[in-house]
């Protein structure tokens, strides 16, 4: 699916228009065709465009007169004025009103296509500027979606899959999975990346104003609508149109949503004309819609209609291999302006207790801890105290290097720690994490690294006596690199 520019084409002179209409058909263009002033005029309201081709004499009105009216419903159109009557005055007189170029008839084809093209890009240089995608866009320059698990992988494959689609998608998973992140990934490896995407929480907004936020108002609609609002649905046309939280949307407005589904129209608050628009619908919930189906609080139709292709996006405690990674992730990128700027390194305690953690919050919960562990963090050394900072007392005896009988008790007092196997060791899947021993060793080995070699600096970091340190050396079976 190729997402194409329109172009209203307002020109009386119909073998002539025709001709245009043709040639830009060709190249790709979506055209509008319009006679009279009251026609085109109709058409700027009801549709949103990129492009107008505006005759200067019709026979209705002056295009002087319709270029300033079509600037005020759609202040970013690039408008290229035709005449056969052109003086230097009306050239002027239209350039300060708004227009993009002025061209005389008969013109040539291919210096129409070149103009208009150019005013295209000036269109999109325009709507950049003026900062729309930054209001109704959170999307950043690159996505970042990090793991390594078959399961994120997988999904990552069918999520490419799904974007080139044109169907609406549903985005299911617990809270603090990045279901957002998946829905941005829909629209960036669309073929509309190039177009709006435009994100809104449907249990954030009041139910009194969602149908204005969404389908926009007229002035006067009702109290306190002082002027004119373009909708939601309208800034995202040709676009994206994400919906977080939908099974949280109003009963009531389940019904406007539905219609809007199955025809693509709307109409504003307060207008009785139908507008259509070209959007792609991706929603995403945390709730069983099938329970909100049956307690009555979520239409099935409207399910059926959001649920063209679907993504479920495991918890983080079903992908266990992206744990380290996503570590590594923010500790290297996303904090790199962090306050406490500065190298950092998780203590193989930490490492252990993460790969245990079933992190209820997710994603969003690991890189809380995170963030929290690089404020509390002493020599750059998270250890689990920094992460967990009320469970101080558990974690004394975590730092006796030889796994006994408190170690169960200290792991499950934080909150949300796997219990440990009767043996005292981790219970993880053969073969996918490091042992604690190898987790150790690397630690002990990157910490020498750091410090170059000072084996009472490097004690000193980690906790431990140097005696102490010089002991698990020689366990290694190997001597440290800075012999």
């Amino acid at each position: 699916m190729t997402v194409k520019e329109r172009i209203l084409i307002l020109d009386d002179e119909e073998a002539l228009r025709s001709i245009i209409a043709q040639r830009l058909r060709r190249k790709g263009y979506e055209v509008i065709e319009a006679g009279t002033a009251a026609e085109g005029l109709s058409a700027i309201k009801s549709t949103l465009l990129d492009g107008v081709l505006l005759d200067l004499r019709l026979p209705d009105g002056d295009g002087l007169d319709v270029l300033p009216a079509l600037k005020t419903l759609q202040p970013d159109v690039q408008v290229i004025m035709l005449t056969g009557h052109g003086t230097l005055e009306s050239a002027i007189e239209a350039m300060k009103a708004g227009a993009f170029d002025y061209l005389t008839k008969p013109c040539n084809l291919s210096e129409l296509e070149i103009t208009l093209q150019k005013a295209l890009e000036q269109r999109k240089l325009l709507v950049e500027n003026t900062g729309l995608r930054q209001v109704v866009s959170r999307q950043t320059p690159e996505l970042h979606i990090v793991g390594e698990s078959k399961a994120l992988q997988s999904l990552l494959e069918l999520t490419r899959k799904v974007a080139l689609s044109d169907a609406p998608v549903l985005i299911q998973g617990e809270s603090g999975v990045g279901k957002e992140l998946f829905a941005r990934a829909v629209h960036l490896w669309s073929p509309r990346e190039s177009r709006a995407y435009v994100p809104v929480n449907a249990g954030a907004i009041p139910e009194a104003l969602m149908e204005s936020e969404l389908f926009g108002h007229e002035k006067g609609a009702f109290t306190g609508a002082g002027s004119q609002k373009l909708g939601l649905v309208e800034m995202a046309d040709r676009g994206t149109l994400f919906l977080d939280e939908i099974g949280e949307m109003p009963f009531s407005l389940q019904v406007k949503l539905l219609r809007f589904l199955e025809t693509g129209e709307f109409r504003r608050v307060g207008d009785s004309r139908l507008r259509r628009v070209d959007v792609r619908i991706v929603t995403a919930t945390n709730r069983d819609l099938h329970k909100e189906i049956e307690a009555g609080r979520f239409r099935h139709d409207l399910y059926y209609r959001l649920n063209g292709l679907t993504l479920h996006i495991p918890p983080l405690r079903e992908r266990r291999e992206d744990i380290l990674p996503l570590v590594q992730y923010v500790l290297n990128q996303k904090f790199k302006t962090h306050p406490n700027a500065q190298s950092f390194l998780l203590s193989a305690e930490t490492q252990a207790l993460l790969l245990q953690y079933h992190f209820p919050g997710n994603v969003r919960e690991l890189m809380h801890l995170l963030e929290r562990g690089m404020l509390l963090a002493e020599e750059g050394i998270i250890e689990p105290w920094d992460l967990w900072p009320n469970h101080t007392q558990s974690f004394a005896e975590l730092q006796n290097p030889y796994p006994n009988d408190h170690t169960d008790a200290a792991l499950s007092a934080i909150p949300g720690v796997i219990p440990a196997t009767p043996s005292g060791s981790i219970e993880l899947i053969p073969g996918s994490y490091p042992t604690l021993e190898e987790i150790e060793r690397s630690h002990i080995l990157a910490t020498l690294e750091r410090v170059q070699g000072n084996r009472a600096q490097a004690a000193k970091l980690l906790g431990i006596s140097v005696r102490n340190l010089y002991r698990k050396i020689e366990s290694y079976a190997q001597k440290s690199p800075f012999d």
